[in-house]
Order: C-alpha cells, then sequence, then structure tokens
C-alpha cells in the first residue's frame, strides 16, 4: 500500500483526483476507493492515469498500475498470416456507429481466467453518457450488416484509454485494435492506454511503461487538442482488406 493507504473519494465528483503516484505497490495499482462514474469524476480520473475497475459487489476501485501496458499506436503487430488472410476480406471498419453494442459485446466475452465482467449494468450506463459527450468511442467491425468486432475506450486530448475489445467472429478484435491504431497514428496521436498486462496484448505488440513515464506522457498529451464528438465521419468506413 501507498503510506496513506487507499484514498475514499467522499469529496464531490469534480474533487481532483489523488495523484496516481500513490497508488499501492500491493494490490498493484490500487489507489482509491468509493466515489462515482459520474462524467467529470470519469475525466478527472482518466487525465490524471487512473481507471476504475470492480467487480458486481465491490465497491468502486480506482487504480493506476506499475508498469503500464501500452500500444504505440504505429507498432500494433499482426502476423504475416493473419494478413494475408485480411487481403481477401470483405469487412468493413467504422467507428461510434454502435457504442453501446460493442460494449455489451465485450462485457459478454468470455475471459480466461475470468468469473463474469467488470463491465457491469452501471459501467455500462456511465460510459454510454460519455460517449453521448462525445468522450468515449467505439471502432466496430462488420461484415455487412453483422458486427464481428470491435473495441472502445475513452478519448481525452491526443489519448486513448482503451477499455476493452471483443470477437464475434476470429480475428475481429485485432482487426477493431489495427484499425483504431492506424487511424489515431494518421492523427498525430502517439499511445492507446492498454491499463493492464495479459499475453494477447503483448502478441499484438502492447508494452510496458513505467508509471512515471506514462503519466508524463498521459499529461501531455491530454492538454494537446483532441476530438470530441462523433468520430464517425473522421474515421470513415476503413477496409479490413487495407491492414493487411
Amino acid at each position: 500500500m501507498s503510506k496513506t493507504g487507499p484514498f475514499l473519494l467522499d469529496t464531490p465528483s469534480d474533487a481532483p483526483f489523488p495523484p496516481a503516484e500513490l497508488a499501492a505497490r500491493e494490490p498493484d495499482g490500487l489507489l482509491a476507493i468509493g466515489g462515482d462514474l459520474s462524467p467529470v469524476r470519469l475525466l478527472n480520473a482518466y487525465a490524471g492515469g487512473v481507471f476504475p475497475w470492480f467487480s458486481e459487489g465491490q465497491p468502486l476501485l480506482w487504480w493506476s498500475p506499475d508498469p503500464r501496458m501500452v500500444f504505440r499506436t504505429d507498432a500494433v503487430h499482426l502476423s504475416s498470416r493473419f494478413r494475408r488472410g485480411l487481403r481477401q476480406s470483405n469487412w468493413q471498419v467504422r467507428a461510434d456507429t454502435a457504442f453501446s453494442e460493442v460494449m455489451l459485446a465485450c462485457a459478454g466475452a468470455p475471459r480466461p481466467g475470468q468469473d463474469g465482467t467488470w463491465i457491469t449494468a452501471e459501467m455500462h450506463q456511465a460510459y454510454v453518457q460519455l460517449h453521448q459527450l462525445g468522450y468515449a468511442h467505439s471502432v466496430e467491425v462488420y461484415d455487412e450488416d453483422t458486427l464481428v468486432g470491435g473495441i472502445y475506450g475513452v478519448s481525452i486530448g491526443q489519448m486513448f484509454f482503451g477499455e476493452s475489445m471483443f470477437s464475434g467472429r476470429s480475428g475481429g478484435s485485432k482487426v477493431a485494435l489495427a484499425a483504431l491504431a492506424r487511424t489515431l497514428a494518421q492523427w498525430g496521436w502517439s499511445l492507446i492506454d492498454a491499463q493492464v498486462e495479459n499475453p494477447h496484448l503483448l502478441r499484438l505488440g502492447a508494452v510496458h511503461l513505467p508509471r512515471p513515464l506514462f503519466l508524463a506522457q498521459v499529461r501531455d498529451a491530454v492538454q494537446r487538442p483532441g476530438r470530441i464528438g462523433s468520430w464517425t465521419r473522421e474515421f470513415g468506413q476503413l477496409p479490413a482488406s487495407s491492414l493487411g
């Protein structure tokens, strides 16, 4: 634990978040308990390198692990075999056309070693509200009119904080991530936050950043001019075959 233990968020929603540098060592990254999932609280948390992660029946838990798992937007890795298969794909990738559906699909996706989901009804409602305010976004992969993969997260300034992704068909999440990364790189954004390590993310090119370096980069990126509002038009429609 930090010297003071986890902070109890009994402050107003718009109060500054405790500094992420004070997060616990064990459990890794636990910073605060309680509070709410109001838009202002969530945006303050993400801008400070903190995210909520808790299961049904738990209090709200806020985290900033060290090191942090991130993707460089120009370094998402798709295997040569997967890329070759994509060249024959008729899938299309869009943004912000099915945010709620992507969240629900992520909530229902099986996770090795996990029982249930942290994407509770309360979380779903909170992030849909952030989406309506123009700060939460989804990237969707379609086979004609069928949603076959997606990713969602929160955007502040020129920083994208990834929350979860799913595959309805094999490779759907990889396509969503690669399309998001390519678009953000074209916009001049450098990082996608992936939060905590898992083997799948490592295979896709995710890397560790020590928390001090991650926080410094986040605090710079969130001050840069961002893209608030729907990304549907700016993102356009990207053929998955172009990622091959």
